[in-house]
This record gives C-alpha cells, sequence and structure tokens, in this order.
C-alpha cells in the first residue's frame, strides 16, 4: 500500500472524470497535493461505482468528502452529472450513500483546472508572454482538447473564485482568406460553426481533412508538423494555431484578464515545441485598438498533468 496512507485519517476524495480516462487520487485537507493517484480507462466499467468501488478498495482510505471535476455539464447544484462522451450518469447522493462519506461535489471538469492554476507549481507554467499582470485581476484558462473549454478565475474576499463558461461554443470567426474558406466547408456540413469546431482536437482533423483531403487523427497532425515531414500537416497546425490564438486573444478581451491567460488541455502541450515561432500570439494580439492592452496579459501554457487533480482538491476542502 502506499506509504503516504500510513496516517489513517480521513481523506479528500478528488477525481478528474473525461470520455476516455478517469483519473482518481486522494488529498489531506488543506493539502492540494494528490496522494495514490491511479489513471483508469473508462470503457472498463459500466459506470462510476464500480470504479470508485475498486479505487477505494485498493486504497482502503477513509472518505471525508470529495470534488470530481466531470467532462459534461452539471446540474441540481453539483448533485447529479451526465458525461457528454460517455453513457454515464452520476449521482452525488447515491454516491454518498453506497460508500458512506460526506459530501461529494460535482463540477465541470474545466473549472476543476483552472482552480488548479492557483495552486500549480510555477515551474509547469511555460511562458509564452511576461505582459504586466496584476495580481489580483481576473485569469482566463481556456483549453483545447476533445472539445474546446474556458474558466474564468476572479479574486473575491480573499479568494479565488471559478466561473465556468461555454464560450467555446460562441461562432467561429474567421480572420483571414484561409480560414474563411475553412467556415464555408464546415457551414456546407454542420451548419453553424463554432470555435470548438475549429479549436479542438476534431477541429484539427477537419482542418487537414480540408486542406489535404487526408483525414488524419490530431496526434499524426502534431507528429508531422513537429518533425517537419509533412508540409500539410505543418500548414494545418498553423491554422489551427491562429484560431486558437484569436480565440484566446478575444475570450482574454471580453473578461479583462489582466491576471493571465493560461492554455490547459493537452494540445497545447504537445504543440509546445511549435508554439513560440507560431501564429499563435500574433492572432492573440491582432485585436486593432486593443491590440495594447492583450499585450499586456501574460500569457502561459499550463503542463502540470495533476492540474485538475490539485484543483478537485482545492475545491473539496472548501
Amino acid at each position: 500500500m502506499n506509504s503516504t496512507l500510513e496516517n489513517r485519517s480521513p481523506k479528500l476524495l478528488i477525481g478528474d472524470i473525461g470520455g476516455t480516462h478517469a483519473r482518481l487520487a486522494l488529498a489531506e485537507p488543506g493539502n492540494a497535493e494528490p496522494l495514490a493517484e491511479r489513471n483508469y480507462f473508462c470503457a472498463d466499467f459500466p459506470g462510476l461505482e464500480p470504479l470508485l468501488a475498486d479505487y477505494l478498495e485498493s486504497t482502503g482510505a477513509s472518505i471525508a468528502a470529495g470534488c470530481l471535476g466531470v467532462a459534461g455539464p452539471v446540474g441540481d447544484e453539483g448533485r447529479c452529472a451526465k458525461l457528454t462522451n460517455l453513457p454515464w450518469t452520476i449521482d452525488a447522493e447515491g454516491i454518498e450513500e453506497r460508500f458512506g462519506f460526506g459530501r461529494l461535489q460535482l463540477v465541470n471538469d474545466f473549472a476543476v483546472a483552472a482552480m488548479g492554476i492557483t495552486v500549480t507549481p510555477t515551474d509547469t507554467l511555460v511562458r509564452l508572454q511576461g505582459g504586466r499582470p496584476l495580481t489580483h485581476a481576473p485569469k482566463l484558462v481556456v483549453g483545447a482538447g476533445t472539445g474546446l473549454g474556458m474558466a474564468v478565475l476572479v479574486h473575491i474576499d480573499g479568494r479565488w473564485h471559478v466561473l465556468p463558461g461555454e464560450g467555446g461554443h460562441v461562432g467561429f470567426s474567421p480572420q483571414d482568406e484561409a480560414q474563411a474558406r475553412l467556415w464555408q466547408v464546415l457551414k456546407n456540413e454542420y451548419g453553424r460553426v463554432t470555435a470548438e469546431r475549429v479549436v479542438s482536437g476534431p477541429g484539427l482533423t477537419e482542418i487537414h481533412r480540408i486542406l489535404s483531403g487526408r483525414r488524419l487523427t490530431p496526434a499524426a497532425i502534431a507528429a508531422a508538423a513537429i518533425d517537419d515531414s509533412d508540409a500539410a500537416a505543418a500548414r494545418s497546425v498553423d491554422i489551427f494555431l491562429s484560431a486558437y490564438g484569436a480565440f484566446a486573444g478575444d475570450m482574454a478581451l471580453a473578461v479583462m484578464a489582466r491576471g493571465g491567460v493560461y492554455l490547459a488541455g493537452g494540445i497545447a502541450t504537445k504543440l509546445l515545441p511549435l508554439l513560440p515561432s507560431s501564429p499563435f500570439l500574433e492572432s492573440f494580439r491582432s485585436k486593432a485598438e486593443h491590440a495594447g492592452l492583450v499585450a499586456e496579459m501574460p500569457v502561459a501554457v499550463a503542463t502540470d498533468p495533476m492540474l485538475g487533480l490539485r484543483g478537485a482538491a482545492v475545491i473539496a476542502a472548501n
């Protein structure tokens, strides 16, 4: 058994539940460092409760309370959730009764990622733009992955609070001829074109399909762009990062993110070797009369793989 669990005092259950993977861990109240972390394939379980049963049996932990970030809409004031890309419905009250522990909070997965920014080690933040940060100004957290998530951190009464958002579903605004062509094809095929339709893993696949006629996985496109083995892949990634930068800059202006803009999600980390010289920052700053304002907003990539778990630990303790 993990030596960190030798202290048998009740722990917090923390988790980051996605459509493919579920990451679970424990935390001491008041400490955001995850303990006894385990990663599961969701497809191996018919629902969350059998997965939790396996985890709790393996740790032998007593649970005081908990917080799970879930990739889907959360209702009933954090008491129920339905995952978007998995046929699971999560009932917090049922879990509490079955396993006999204290209050379990369910929050959107991007809310826990955002709160994780407040406690992530500074060496896991890779700076793209220094800016001139204001200590208690709003912070924006955006992340492209399977979808496009965002949340805002605001400082009230000496604490950071998360405002979840669905900015990824605003309309996509083309910024040049290549993006206008992309928008037109997607409009013809899908109807309304959202930012997520372009700035996401599936969006990168669509960009490359429209440019080259070939449908590849986001990972394959990224790898080919990084090793410079495929000109079409490199062009696809440039268009993707340009659209990503424009979206992040627009959302940063909308919330006046003078506290900083943080890129979470797996895609930014995978494309990190390309980001500094890519069109991302140029598009982020291309805001006409407000270009100087967004230039003062720090921009960094959050590379901490425990980001969501750390944020869940902070939320669970409050």
